[in-house]
């Protein structure tokens, strides 16, 4: 209200306990609740939905985290079980080595002993039974076809057109033992392989260029020896002369006939004071008292008194 003679009325101003009073009406104090309780009338539904997505959220990412964690220790072994029969599966796709060819059709009825003969049948070795004859197993290399082919005790040697030689098991053909490549292979397979001993422990191979000897059990070479030169070795004229082999060396000029015979054993060349090419005596060699260095025979030692 307005006095025409004192003015306008002062505005009231609350002072003291009520105006703290009005001044923090306006003001909203946080409401403290219980877990699991309501929330206040007044909260937003809007705040409260952003607040449950954000859980599903975080949620979700710890989800995909455990599973990736999971994967990850997994995969390895996953791995390792798939890597099993595919290692299988290509090992046993894999061509054979040299292209071999096994077959035994009567491997599990007949016994490996004794030794089965052998024979050459077109492009297969065949190994049959002495007495009924049945085939007992056969061996042939794809794209190739034995020249000749050498038996021993428990070994079967065959040359092959490629000039590879080869040491298979005799009893039951079950295994392949070497493979042994021939430089300079000229074709002709007569007098090519010659054991050595009659056991059969070292085989020489003879080519017109040189003579190798190989030790049968594993296929090592032992020693090579070269011809003369002016000279070659001709392995269709040998002979044999106890454990000697005499193999003839032709020259094209005009030299001593003693100069032409090569006499070689399970050593190497036999000759006064020589060293032996074999490095060293075989076991077959000590049984038998043959010549060491020098051409002396060494006694077998035996137990002492």
């Amino acid at each position: 209200m307005t006095d025409p003679e004192r003015g306008p009325a002062p505005r009231f101003r609350p002072s003291g306990l009520r105006a703290t009073r009005l001044r923090t009406r306006h003001l909203r104090t946080p409401h403290l609740r219980a877990p699991g309780s309501r929330p206040p009338s007044g909260t937003p539904r809007r705040t409260l939905r952003l607040a449950r997505l954000r859980t599903r959220r975080r949620l979700a990412r710890l989800g995909a985290v455990l599973r990736t964690r999971t994967a990850r220790l997994l995969l390895p072994v996953l791995a390792a079980l798939l890597a099993v029969p595919l290692l299988t599966a290509a090992h046993q796709a894999r061509p054979a080595p040299y292209g071999d060819r096994l077959s035994a059709p009567g491997r599990a009825a007949t016994p490996a002993i004794p030794d089965p003969a052998v024979r050459i049948r077109g492009a297969e070795v065949h190994a049959y039974d002495r007495t009924t004859g049945r085939t007992r197993w056969t061996y042939a290399r794809t794209g190739h076809h034995p020249l000749t082919v050498h038996a021993a005790p428990g070994h079967l040697f065959t040359l092959w057109s490629d000039g590879l030689v080869t040491d298979t098991v005799r009893g039951d053909g079950r295994a392949v033992r070497w493979h042994r490549a021939i430089p300079a292979f000229d074709g002709r397979p007569a007098g090519v392989l010659q054991p050595l001993d009659a056991a059969a422990e070292m085989l020489a191979v003879l080519t017109p260029h040189h003579i190798a000897a190989y030790r049968t059990v594993d296929g090592d070479l032992r020693w090579v020896l070269p011809a003369k030169p002016g000279c070659h070795f001709a392995p269709a004229r040998t002979a044999r002369r106890g454990h000697v082999l005499l193999v003839a060396q032709p020259c094209a000029e005009s030299v001593p006939w003693t100069d032409q015979i090569v006499p070689v054993d399970a050593l190497g060349r036999i000759a006064p004071g020589r060293n032996p090419l074999g490095n060293g005596r075989t076991a077959h060699d000590q049984r038998r008292g043959t010549p060491g260095p020098g051409g002396r025979a060494r006694p077998v030692p035996g137990p002492r008194n």
